[in-house]
């Protein structure tokens, strides 16, 4: 009964996030790949010794914040359920329907595409990136797959983490700032920054602390006067944020 409490929770976690009130169908759906996906991640366990599943979900939420649809929050929750676990291509396209196993397999194919480190390699690799996946929202999910990697990087092997780390900052996050979604762009970035090239990133540190409360407040006096000014101008504000770069 605790579990069951708990699970619900998490499930409203990602309801919560979505952009439009989901409707009971897609409530629905959504426990149904929630439970589908736990069921089939027993046992597994990330580098920081938690449950595999934790991962899956936390991928469908930052799904759910960027505005995605119910498909693409449902594939995020099973996008790596062919790749590790005993589920085929069929239990998938029976239990959810080809849209969703097009999604999860896009997902699947683009996992296997390695950086290589050879800068010339780069442009073609995005060029394939957008090439294979034939749906917007294939990359969208890996995206969000890559930026709750990236958010726990320190689990993970130093010699992998620096791999993840420069493929982040010359793949995902152009390929993010592509889509217009800068946000994202800057937070693999920042994420990723400090395991790609420590010694500089300690440096970036060093000047940021240098940084006085003056600094702050004039960034604070900016932020706030265009704000009055589009308010001025009518231009509606959904969402808006700063930080120091």
């Amino acid at each position: 009964m605790y579990a069951k409490i708990i699970n619900m929770n998490r499930i409203e976690d990602i309801y919560e996030n979505m952009a439009n009130k989901p409707s009971k169908e897609d409530k629905a759906w959504i426990k149904k790949a929630y439970d589908f996906a736990e069921k089939a991640h027993d046992g597994q366990k990330r580098a920081s010794g938690e449950p595999y599943f934790n991962h899956v979900f936390e991928v469908s939420k930052i799904l759910a914040d960027f505005g995605m649809d119910t498909k693409t929050i449902i594939a995020g929750l099973l996008h790596d359920t062919i790749e590790d676990t005993k589920v085929t291509e069929e239990d998938l396209d029976e239990a959810f329907g080809e849209d969703v196993l097009f999604l999860v397999n896009g997902v699947s194919k683009l996992g296997k595409v390695k950086y290589r480190g050879e800068e010339r390699h780069v442009e073609s690799l995005r060029k394939f990136f957008v090439a294979m996946a034939e749906d917007a929202r294939v990359i969208i999910i890996k995206l969000a797959d890559r930026l709750h990697n990236v958010r726990t990087l320190k689990y993970v092997d130093p010699v992998k983490a620096k791999r993840i780390a420069l493929e982040t900052i010359e793949i995902h996050a152009p390929m993010a700032n592509r889509l217009g979604m800068w946000r994202l762009k800057g937070e693999l970035e920042d994420l990723a920054f400090p395991f790609a090239y420590p010694k500089e990133a300690a440096e970036v540190e060093a000047l940021l602390r240098q940084k006085t409360e003056a600094d702050q407040k004039h960034m604070d006096e900016i932020y706030t006067t265009l704000r009055e000014e589009l308010n001025k101008q009518k231009v509606k504000i959904v969402e808006s944020s700063y930080r120091m770069k």
